[in-house]
């Protein structure tokens, strides 16, 4: 009797997106809907609440380092599909339960004490996926083209940003002001937890990583020595990654809410010009990916840091309650922010050997996305209250030139082979 069909690498890729998408899409509702529930769930001025909420948003990243070694290290020993699935399935009930949480009037200081629980089961759930979907992408890629296909993580991801995004757009255009706050806010965080159900069976149906499997075959050791013998590639993930979170979760997630709540656009209007800005965002990732492939990492991601840094202060000023400029400012930040994301899974999963890919990559990426990423919508929104703009602009430029740093000094790893455990070579160099 034969052996079932294992199934083809593109139902591979569509669990893997799939999965992803949904996760994405969780994360980012809250963010999208925050400036509408912000009220349900705290008392005080529009602003405080606004704050208050964004404080639980920032709480959701400390949870991210545990699931980044959680389920690394489940990705390291058990495998990248077996952490994946876990992932999802803790993502989907965090949101459901968002979903259902009765309001502060209802349950009082149970509601907000529920919502950060959610949250913090949400960031367990991201604080592993990242690192296991972007560890099993590049070793299932061919290697020439690996910073191509790195793209379908932040692909996939902005599927889901925009479809939370859109969502938020048809809704806040169909329903008045008053239901977006007394139950529209809940649609998204109910659908997104359906969803996660289906994503759930197309990760069950997903093949494993041939390079893991074959690392399996081999003597296992303690994963968290081999990870402390790596201090270099943990102190350059951090480094990598500090800048770029910051501009990816000020311009990519919490753009739109930002804008309404403290430059007074139009909540429908500031979440299309969002997806618009999404759209142009998913068309320029494959497009940077290639490039990677053929000039190399380093080259576009200086490109890009260097662009942005420059561009902030304008672009920021540009903002100024109209739904058009929140629109240019947006495509223009997030096509340059697109030539990190596209590359960025692929860069962090070339810094380590198979045997702690995921972990590796899981704990010092998480710890500076909740470092940096997590808060900076918080402190946006707090120094603009403080009339203090340009205090955080300049906190985000600092962030960037760590990370230019980073990459100037760090190897090119184009085309590097993943198979080795330590010695690990780009194409055409001994």
């Amino acid at each position: 009797m034969s052996a079932p069909k294992r199934p083809r690498r593109g139902w591979d890729l569509v669990g893997l997106g799939a999965g992803n998408a949904m996760e994405w899409y969780d994360w980012g509702v809250y963010a999208t809907f925050s400036a509408f529930f912000a009220s349900q769930f705290f008392s005080g001025t529009p602003g405080a609440a606004f704050l208050k909420t964004l404080a639980v948003f920032a709480a959701g990243f400390v949870a991210r380092p545990f699931g980044g070694f959680l389920l690394g290290w489940m990705a390291d020993r058990r495998g990248r599909k077996s952490a994946m699935v876990w992932s999802v399935g803790m993502a989907s009930t965090g949101s459901l339960v968002i979903a259902v949480i009765p309001t502060a009037a209802t349950i009082g200081v149970a509601a907000p004490i529920i919502l950060v629980l959610a949250r913090l089961l949400q960031g367990l759930a991201h604080g592993g996926e990242l690192p296991a979907a972007q560890t099993y992408l590049s070793e299932v890629a061919p290697r020439q083209r690996r910073g191509l296909w790195s793209s379908v993580i932040y692909a996939s991801g902005s599927v889901g940003v925009l479809g939370g995004t859109l969502l938020g757009a048809v809704l806040a255009g169909t329903l008045s002001h008053p239901q977006m706050i007394s139950f529209g806010w809940r649609i998204p965080f109910l659908l997104g937890g359906l969803f996660g159900l289906y994503a759930l069976v197309l990760r069950a149906r997903m093949r494993e990583s041939e390079i893991f499997e074959a690392q399996r075959a081999k003597p296992q050791r303690s994963i968290g020595r081999q990870v402390l013998a790596h201090p270099v590639p943990l102190l350059r993930v951090i480094g990598f990654t500090m800048g770029g979170t910051v501009i990816y979760y000020v311009w990519a997630i919490s753009a739109p809410a930002f804008a309404i709540a403290e430059r007074g656009t139009d909540p429908a209007g500031a979440l299309w010009a969002g997806s618009i800005a999404t759209v142009l965002y998913m068309a320029v990732l494959p497009l940077w990916g290639a490039l990677s492939d053929r000039i190399g990492r380093r080259p576009v991601m200086l490109i890009a840091l260097v662009s942005l840094a420059v561009l902030y202060f304008p672009l920021d000023s540009l903002i100024q309650g109209k739904t058009w400029q929140l629109l240019v400012a947006m495509s223009i930040a997030l096509m340059i922010i697109s030539a990190i994301s596209a590359i960025g899974p692929a860069v962090l999963a070339e810094f380590f050997p198979t045997g702690i890919r995921a972990a590796g990559v899981g704990v010092p990426y998480s710890l500076a996305v909740a470092l940096f990423g997590g808060t900076a919508p918080y402190l946006q929104t707090y120094f603009n209250q403080q009339h203090m703009r340009g205090a955080f602009i300049w906190y985000a430029i600092v962030l960037m030139v760590g990370t230019m740093i980073t990459v100037w000094f760090m190897p090119e790893t184009k085309g590097m082979d993943l198979t080795g455990e330590e010695t690990r070579q780009p194409v055409g160099q001994a």
